[in-house]
């Protein structure tokens, strides 16, 4: 071999080795990145990105008008809280900022008159008074099941410290989900947590767990209700037979999570989301593709309620039944007053990784 093709040689291997090299240290960098995981924040759950169906399901016997047509949305991977914000939670908040819940304030009528028709009368002033709604517990019959008065009860006084109003107390339920709360409140907690309340799209996707186009938080199994979750059981709302367990509301974790370690999905209490509620907004989605990380209607409407705005709420509460409501159902959407808390709605955050 001449010395120029020696040489020629030497520079060939020199130049494979360089490359070699250089691949070697790319995919050595590239299992580094692979290795590097996001930690997951205490008390939450890695909800991966996804395809799935929203909305309500062809099997479904409960499906609503207002959760169709079903359609498929795809949604970036989060952090969801494994369960609703708790009074121990909500309680640490409070102390470290001082705030002060709508159902504590003073009511102020100017404020409140701009949602209303036009010439409402004031109410008496003693009726003007800081308070939220609670479940009427001695309902003893009921004339029209339309007319939810009869079983919803403004208490003066009633807010997240004293759940069933003056005199009653969180002591021992440390462990409950905070109630009372209105899209405010839970807007004021994310800011000091640095979190936010979930789209009705991230909280389907979490609810749905592993799987994609479920009824149920645990599958199709409508014979599982009374073991997954906290709902009414007898004839709503007069008689609670408790086969679950709890008569009301029940404490976090008191149920199996679903498939990617979430609890209290179904039942228990609803939960606010940072949707608006349009009756109609999965009608305009009908005809549309890809539907990526979607945020919701621009417009509230609600036709039973015309002049208030609403927040969309998932996952129903204790008081959910299948002669009524029957919204432990992943698809099922209602309506919250922005304004408005009750002894059956929290709520849980979302973080992005």
């Amino acid at each position: 071999m001449t010395l120029k093709n020696k040489h020629l040689k030497h520079i060939v291997f020199s130049i494979g080795f360089i490359i070699f090299l250089m691949f070697s240290c790319k995919n050595e960098a590239t299992k580094k990145i692979e290795s590097v995981k996001v930690e997951t924040p205490e008390g939450m759950v890695w909800v991966e990105g996804k395809t799935f169906l929203q909305g309500a399901k062809a099997e479904d016997p409960f499906a609503m008008a207002r959760e169709k047509p079903a359609h498929y949305v795809t949604v970036d991977g989060f952090f969801i809280d494994a369960t609703e914000v708790t009074n121990k939670q909500f309680e640490t908040f409070v102390h470290e900022t001082n705030y002060v819940t709508v159902a504590e304030r003073k009511i102020d009528w100017e404020d409140i008159k701009k949602d209303l028709p036009k010439g409402t009368a004031k109410p008496h002033d003693s009726i003007l008074q800081p308070g939220s709604l609670i479940f009427n517990k001695n309902v003893n019959a009921v004339v029209n099941m339309q007319n939810y008065g009869q079983w919803w009860t403004w208490k003066i006084g009633a807010n997240w410290r004293q759940p069933q109003g003056p005199g009653s107390t969180i002591s021992g339920q440390e462990n409950y989900p905070v109630i009372h709360v209105t899209y405010e409140d839970a807007l004021a907690y994310c800011k000091w947590a640095n979190r936010r309340l979930p789209t009705e799209a991230e909280w389907e996707a979490a609810a749905q767990g592993k799987n994609t186009e479920s009824i149920f938080t645990w599958g199709n199994n409508a014979e599982l209700l009374n073991q997954k979750a906290n709902t009414w059981q007898g004839t709503f709302p007069t008689i609670n037979n408790s086969i679950d367990g709890f008569e009301y509301i029940s404490p976090v974790k008191s149920f199996e999570p679903n498939s990617i370690g979430v609890y209290d999905m179904s039942g228990n209490v609803w939960e606010i989301t940072s949707d608006n509620f349009n009756h109609n907004y999965y009608q305009t989605l009908k005809d549309s593709t890809n539907i990526v990380n979607p945020k919701g209607a621009l417009e509230y409407y609600n036709p039973d309620n015309p002049y208030s705005k609403e927040k969309v709420m998932k996952g129903g509460s204790f008081l959910c039944n299948a002669s009524y409501c029957a919204s432990f159902r992943i698809s099922a959407r209602m309506g919250m007053d922005l304004n408005s808390g009750s002894d059956h709605v929290g709520f849980r955050t979302v973080k992005m990784p």
